[in-house]
């Protein structure tokens, strides 16, 4: 475990992780970026001069140019749904917003951003300060050196335009916003800080805290404490010449965190000149056979698919209030595990779920058409799990890192996908790996279900994607389908379903006629041949809301819609919602 935990800090991306807010105990302050920042649409990527905004003009300057006047866009949120005019735009924005500073010399000045769809350039008194790619990871950089007294200007230059080597690629069943949609922060920190941190229970043990955590410089002698006030645990470490420290903590009657006791324990980190708080929980996440066992009892995993939207707003969720929204209503219907499709979500859906015992399976968004050949976009979904492993590796309610969803069994994303689930597994044993597959199917010699792929093997659980009734029909009645589809791995049902329009009644044995009642009819027929398959651990319908999609083109029931919600766009359940809120509250 000890090599774990150097490996963990080695691959750490970035300086500072798990902040909390001013006032709770931490010597870190924070600014808020966010509110309104003025834009200039740059649709063929004409100017970079709007990294450096608007100067006092001399005798021959001839910008043609301005951002200072220009309108505004509320950060965080995405550019589509705030005005009619970028409702569908996909190319380059350029951001920029003034803020007042006091730089003090024994201070550095972090600015972090929760997630900017989908490639960012920031710049800083016009010179670049980062560059990020991927839509849905934290970033930041250093910027003490980058910023002045009074006065200090910030553009970031957002593009998210769909090209073939991005991930997700050129098409995608989800709705491509753009902007900065998560928040921007200016963290205060020491000069010397505590850059990162790992407080987890050992993948067995229950009496076994490993912990360990490094400075932002590589310092030998440094102290380092960590405490755990509750478990009456201290730690007094010194930093090796790395600036690390690593630790065993053996403790005793131990809550573990479970979904009917989403216990969390307090965990400072401190040293001389800085401190920081998390809220961290312990648990154990493993596999046993055909079982998975959390906290060693095997666990039936009530899921449901959650898109990050707001779908009667037509707008991607972006604050504390979306979160918890979306949560409450998935809570509503009984779930113990939320599968975040098909991407990194924020950090409030993460902390929000680890407060209410809810397990989460959150993927990076290799989703079908990645260009596996490519080494280019190899290493790009290389950097999106380290960055999501990086910052959610402390939260106990991730028990599942997925690496893809519904890809073809070809060698070359085998090999992609093997090189991407080793570097997950050398930075963190502690959760099960996992990946959707729509592979399956019904082989009418073999009288079964079966499916044939030469990668998953390697994961911890398999999650099978299968709309039976759907895109597919029955070859018999549900009850006497058999299944023989990965028989030595667990087995969840990582999607099912089928669309219906939120009031439309009709027929139930009609599928034309996207009514609840066939959608009811068919959550029924599932459910009922779900109880042949042998190895099953958990299901997750296809999905809780409607969501927005470009691809959905009836333009009287779908209008831009996937229509397979348990809930519609505008907020109303469904027969089929009852149907599962039904079944799972008798597993």
């Amino acid at each position: 475990m000890k090599n774990l935990s150097l490996l963990v800090l080695s691959y750490a991306l970035f300086a500072v992780q798990g902040i909390a807010a001013p006032g709770d105990g931490n010597s870190r302050s924070q600014l808020s970026l966010n509110g309104e920042w003025h834009f200039v649409m740059d649709q063929y990527d004409a100017s970079r001069g709007l990294a450096r905004g608007d100067r006092p003009w001399g005798k021959n300057d001839r910008d043609e140019y301005s951002i200072d006047d220009a309108p505004t866009l509320h950060v965080p949120g995405d550019w589509n749904h705030q005005r009619e005019d970028l409702k569908f735009y996909e190319g380059t924005i350029w951001y920029g917003r003034h803020f007042d500073l006091k730089p003090e010399g024994d201070r550095r000045y972090i600015i972090r951003f929760g997630g900017v769809s989908y490639l960012a350039n920031v710049y800083v008194n016009g010179k670049e300060a980062v560059s990020h790619e991927g839509s849905f990871t934290q970033f930041q950089a250093d910027i003490t050196d980058l910023v002045k007294e009074g006065d200090n200007y910030i553009a970031v230059r957002v593009n998210n335009r769909r090209e073939k080597d991005r991930i997700p690629a050129m098409l995608f069943d989800w709705f491509n916003y753009g902007g900065i949609t998560r928040d921007v922060t200016l963290i205060t920190l020491p000069s010397r800080y505590i850059k990162d941190w790992f407080i987890q229970l050992d993948k067995h043990r229950s009496d076994l805290i490993h912990a360990s955590a490094v400075l932002s410089d590589p310092v030998a002698g440094e102290t380092i404490r960590i405490d755990i006030p509750e478990l009456k645990k201290t730690l007094t470490l010194t930093t090796d010449e790395a600036g690390k420290v690593q630790a065993d903590i053996p403790v005793k009657r131990l809550t573990r965190w479970c979904p009917a006791n989403p216990k969390l324990y307090s965990v400072e980190i401190s040293t001389a000149a800085d401190k920081v708080v998390d809220e961290i929980g312990f648990r154990n996440i493993e596999v046993r056979g055909t079982q998975v066992l959390l906290n060693g009892e095997p666990v039936f995993l009530k899921g449901i698919s959650i898109h990050e939207e707001i779908a009667a707003e037509l707008r991607r969720a972006c604050t504390r209030q979306d979160a918890e929204m979306l949560l409450n209503e998935a809570q509503a219907l009984g779930v113990n595990m939320i599968r975040l499709a098909h991407y990194q979500q924020s950090e409030y859906m993460v902390r929000g779920a680890e407060r209410r015992g809810i397990m989460i399976w959150q993927e990076i968004p290799v989703w079908q058409a990645i260009d596996f050949a490519n080494p280019q976009t190899q290493e790009k979904a290389i950097r999106m799990l380290q960055e999501t492993i990086t910052r959610d590796k402390n939260r106990c309610a991730d028990c599942f890192w997925g690496i893809a969803n519904e890809t073809r069994n070809t060698p070359e994303r085998n090999r992609f996908l093997a090189r991407l689930l080793q570097v997950g597994k050398d930075l963190d044993t502690t959760r099960l790996f996992v990946a959707a597959f729509d592979l399956a199917y019904f082989d009418r010699k073999e009288d079964k279900f079966v499916m044939h792929d030469d990668f998953y093997q390697n994961l911890d659980l398999v999650g099978i994607n299968k709309y039976m009734g759907w895109y597919e029909g029955w070859p018999k009645a549900p009850k006497d389908i058999q299944w023989d589809v990965c028989p030595d791995k667990p087995l969840l049902i990582s999607e099912f379903g089928g669309e219906a329009k939120y009031g439309i009644r009709g027929q139930e044995d009609v599928a034309g006629s996207w009514s609840e009642d066939f959608q009811a009819r068919l959550y029924r027929m599932n459910l009922e041949m779900f109880a042949n398959i042998r190895n099953l651990v958990g299901i997750s319908p296809w999905i809780l809301y409607d969501f927005r999609s470009p691809t959905r083109l009836h333009q009287s029931l779908q209008n831009g819609f996937n229509r397979k919600g348990l809930v519609g766009d505008k907020g109303d359940r469904k027969q089929a919602w009852y149907i599962i809120h039904d079944w799972y509250e008798t597993r």
